[in-house]
């Protein structure tokens, strides 16, 4: 089975690029499954209804979410009736929505999305995350219940995105981490068979900090004054993420590879 997974959509810049580069690549890649994360497409903030289904009409079979989750008001509801969009499974109880989605690919096959976020040096502080994706393990096993599964670990250290692909070395297709924004170098297959990258960078400006627009950020960072609200760099995007090719039989990765289309960023395609 392949799988892509794409990072951080940050803004208009980020969706224009995805949903210009996203057709071609399931075009050219022919990927089995493509997820999202879309927590940063609405100015940076959140996402719309509007949003997710462009993203969804683009080729994103699920779009994960992440701590600006909740940002945009409108996606405390629409959220529950999209069994398509996921927010962190470690969410307090009573939060609206799913942590998870169990897809059927065009083949039959099934996979297991996973969103969940970090605790260190973040916010919102939610549950912990280790004991919630080990249940999700525990109730839907690689390779007897379901034929892939993909965790989007949305955190902001990166020891403890690495703590999570190793806790979940060979129960585990992909673990992916989000949020800093920048792609990683470390996409590699781990001893159990796990595909794992640190983060898939955003899909966004780069020449920006982390998505943003330069002045405000800079401001923030030398006179410690905020003096207008952020927003997102306009200018080309690059689409960052990673494409992961899986075993039928066991659900283990066999190959991993970085995706980088478009933009500013040195080009990377399978």
């Amino acid at each position: 089975m392949r799988l892509i997974f794409l990072g951080d959509v940050v803004g208009r810049s980020g969706r224009d690029a995805v949903l210009r580069h996203l057709p071609v690549l399931r075009e050219s890649l022919k990927p089995d499954l493509v997820v999202v994360n879309g927590e940063n497409a609405a100015h940076g903030f959140g996402i719309t209804e509007e949003i997710f289904n462009s993203l969804r009409e683009a080729g994103a079979d699920v779009v994960t979410l992440g701590n600006h989750a909740f940002d945009q008001r409108e996606a405390l509801v629409f959220i529950a009736r999209e069994n398509r969009m996921i927010r962190p499974l470690n969410w307090p109880e009573g939060c609206p929505g799913n942590g998870s989605a169990l897809v059927d690919t065009a083949k039959g096959q099934r996979v297991l999305v996973i969103n969940a976020m970090g605790r260190v040096m973040i916010e919102p502080q939610l549950n912990d995350p280790f004991p919630a994706v080990n249940r999700e393990l525990e109730m839907c096993r690689l390779g007897v219940d379901c034929d892939a599964i993909l965790i989007d670990m949305h955190a902001e250290v990166t020891s403890e995105k690495m703590a999570m692909g190793h806790f979940c070395d060979g129960r585990a297709s992909l673990v992916v981490g989000t949020h800093t924004h920048t792609p990683t170098a470390d996409h590699h297959i781990l001893v159990g068979g796990t595909a794992y990258m640190t983060d898939a960078g955003m899909c966004g400006d780069y020449d920006s900090v982390i998505g943003m627009d330069k002045a405000e950020p800079l401001n923030r960072f030398l006179r410690k004054l905020p003096v207008e609200r952020m927003r997102p760099a306009d200018g080309e995007a690059t689409v960052s993420g990673v494409m992961v090719d899986t075993d039928d039989k066991t659900g283990l990765a066999l190959a991993i590879n970085p995706i980088r289309v478009g933009g500013r960023l040195s080009q990377a395609l399978p």
